[in-house]
């Protein structure tokens, strides 16, 4: 049987050494601005170094991290998710709604918001593969659908008060860091023994990469597509019960335009947009980077409109910065490599 990806040559297992250091940089890069941003916040404002504001940034960073997460997998694959913020939001009113509506148990509740979480991913991946729809017109369709029905089943408002699970979930600490954080890092870890060491997480990198070659190689791409966005839908429930635990409310109203502050967070995390290249340590530097940028906006009382505008300049300077990485940095490389492959090649007599 054919294997998953290709066997490489070794001009190919060059580049790839290559791209891998480029990541490595990239990574170093976003760790130095984070570590520099916040000693110039903390000249700025005395509350930034502070260990409350400190975890409140890391606890407000774990809901968009783990909707990151899902959305990681589906821009591997070439695709976007803009339903991430209304599945979280769904997730969130079903998981209190159904205990105080239907007066169901609260394990059930929590398991009927994760099975709705990977329905609309499911959706969303068939709508994709099956019916040929481009990603973005497909999740925006179910971004709005997701949305309403969650207003509907709500009334448009929060829902409290929520199960002690939820409370004990907000309160719970792990060797003094909260359970939220701790949670966010092992959801984190998982999916990239996933993608680093798994057949499924090579099928993913192929899929985006070169969904032609791919498919050549024996890998089910529309199967791999379809997964990916499930497994984005089902961490954005996930993040739905995170946000219940943090607002302590069934949250009808929340994450608005949540979806934008993931993909950029992802973008600036060194995933690339075209597909096929990114892993979710960057990711979480992008995520974290991304909380400073809007935790500093918030602390030197900046008009909240403009929070708006850094938060779009941030997203397109991480765009520009993938482009260029494509388009030049790693075409250089490729270049070079194959003409040192071709220079170790023994000249006709």
């Amino acid at each position: 049987m054919t294997d998953l990806v290709p066997r490489q040559s070794g001009g190919l297992s060059a580049l790839r050494g290559r791209l891998s250091f480029i990541d490595l940089v990239q990574s170093l890069g976003l760790m130095a601005v984070i570590l520099l941003g916040s000693l110039v916040m903390t000249t700025l404002s005395p509350v930034f170094a502070t260990v409350r504001n400190i975890e409140n940034v890391l606890q407000s960073a774990t809901i968009i991290a783990v909707v990151a997460i899902g959305q990681t997998f589906v821009i591997l694959v070439s695709g976007i998710d803009l339903s991430v913020a209304s599945v979280l939001v769904l997730s969130s009113v079903l998981s209190v709604g159904l205990v105080q509506f239907q007066g169901f148990p609260p394990e059930v509740a929590i398991v009927a918001a994760l099975v709705a979480g990977l329905g609309v991913g499911m959706i969303n991946g068939l709508a994709v593969t099956k019916l040929r729809i481009p990603p973005l017109i497909a999740t925006l369709a179910t971004m709005t659908i997701a949305r309403g029905f969650a207003y509907i089943y709500s009334g448009g408002t929060n829902i409290a008060p929520v199960p002690k699970i939820f409370v004990e979930l907000q309160a719970s600490r792990i060797f003094g860091i909260p359970g939220v954080i701790v949670l966010t890092l092992v959801l984190a870890g998982i999916a990239q023994i996933v993608l680093s060491r798994t057949r499924f997480g090579r099928s993913v990198y192929a899929t985006g990469g070169n969904p032609l070659a791919a498919r050549l190689a024996g890998i089910k791409t529309e199967r791999v597509i379809i997964v990916a966005f499930m497994i984005s839908g089902l961490m954005s429930a996930v993040a739905g019960l995170l946000i219940t635990a943090r607002f302590e409310a069934g949250a009808a109203t929340a994450a608005q335009g949540m979806e934008l502050a993931v993909i950029a967070a992802v973008v600036i995390g060194g995933v690339s947009l075209f597909g096929g290249e990114g892993n979710m340590g960057s990711m979480l530097l992008g995520v974290l980077l991304l909380g400073l940028v809007q935790n500093a906006v918030n602390l030197l009382n900046v008009p909240p409109n403009w929070d708006s505008v850094v938060s779009g300049l941030v997203i397109a300077a991480a765009a520009a910065l993938d482009v260029y990485r494509r388009n030049y940095l790693e075409a250089g490389m490729r270049k070079k490599v194959i003409a040192t492959k071709a220079g170790k090649q023994p000249k006709p007599s």
